[in-house]
């Protein structure tokens, strides 16, 4: 195979093995002459000479049911494996109710050498994992979240992506804002609290002027929160959901509500999705790039597997795009 990529046998070792030390150009002639030559890596042998498990874990907090319709966790869990396969590595997947029963599944792993390395998501307040994973040795690398010196980080501009968000409904004529946020404890829900009041500040807009609702993320939460907002004394002329299903199932409050969306109410999802184009009015969104936010914690982690190096990056904001559920407001406070 070295001959036939023009490449020395350590090259060889280097890029099949998705180690450092050879250019991207190096690497993909490799892979190409691998592929020609249809070889394909004995995981076994591999294991047995490393001694690593060639594989990756993620342990996720919440049921099931869930992922069938969180079009941010399947974009995410998408490119975790795209960065993985690339390298030969696999993924193994772990579901459970609490928070802290994903420490024991760590120490079983990591124990057992089942996984080389973790990412760790949806990091909470205080969360009890990131300490167990130092404590235990088991590298790690978490998708947006807080800095530690010893696991790495993939996080996102979350005070360029509230800001955008502000700003734009703001030159568009509202003054009355409301957010629907997603669960409290998570880390990322009180980066989005924090980066908002500052936006809103930033724009000229008075603190009394801006509410938040906390939910669990799920499309009756969501609608809850509609009905709650759109029934007070004051209701917002905008609101703001932390992801694409309670946006797209506000969209049915404002329907029965006979509250009209945008020309009463306008709708912003911070998470885009597929769901937010094919609703009626299409939903104004963030697209957030969580398969490439991904692709990069990946890296980041197996940089950390191979050499100790902790990385922290943080990726640019998301892009706004303007659809339907939001217009320019005229004569409105």
């Amino acid at each position: 195979m070295a001959s036939r990529a023009g490449v020395s046998e350590a090259a060889v070792s280097y890029a099949l093995n998705g180690r450092p030390g050879v250019s991207e150009d190096t690497r993909q002639r490799v892979l190409a002459a691998a592929r020609e030559l249809g070889w394909a890596p004995n995981i076994a042998a591999r294991s047995l000479g490393t001694a690593r498990a060639n594989a990756v874990g993620i342990v996720l907090v919440r049921p099931p049911r869930t992922m069938i319709i969180d079009s941010y966790l399947t974009q995410m869990l998408s490119g975790v494996e795209a960065g993985l396969n690339r390298n030969g590595i696999g993924l193994l997947l772990h579901l459970v109710d609490r928070v802290d029963d994903t420490v024991d599944v760590y120490r079983r792993w990591w124990a057992g050498r089942h996984v080389d390395g973790v990412i760790v998501s949806d990091v909470r307040q205080d969360d009890p994992r990131i300490d167990a994973l130092i404590d235990i040795g088991l590298p790690a690398a978490i998708i947006g979240g807080p800095r530690f010196d010893a696991v790495s980080a993939v996080d996102v501009d979350t005070a360029g992506t509230a800001q955008a968000i502000i700003d734009y409904l703001r030159a568009i004529g509202h003054r009355s804002l409301a957010r629907v946020a997603g669960v409290r404890e998570l880390f990322h829900t009180g980066q989005r609290d924090a980066a908002c009041l500052e936006a809103i500040e930033r724009a000229g807009l008075g603190r009394d002027r801006y509410q938040v609702v906390y939910t669990d993320y799920s499309a009756a939460a969501g609608m809850q929160a509609m009905i709650a907002l759109m029934s007070g004394n004051e209701p917002p002329s905008a609101v703001i959901f932390d992801n694409d299903v309670m946006a797209a199932a506000a969209l049915k409050v404002a329907h029965d509500m006979g509250v009209a969306v945008p020309g009463d109410v306008a709708i912003v999802a911070w998470d885009d999705s597929d769901l937010c184009q094919i609703t009626v009015p299409t939903l104004t969104a963030i697209q957030q790039r969580p398969a490439e936010q991904a692709e990069l914690t990946v890296g980041a982690l197996l940089r950390q597997m191979d050499t100790g190096e902790v990385t922290h990056t943080t990726v640019p904001p998301g892009t706004l795009t303007v659809r339907q559920s939001t217009v320019r407001v005229r004569g409105r406070s």
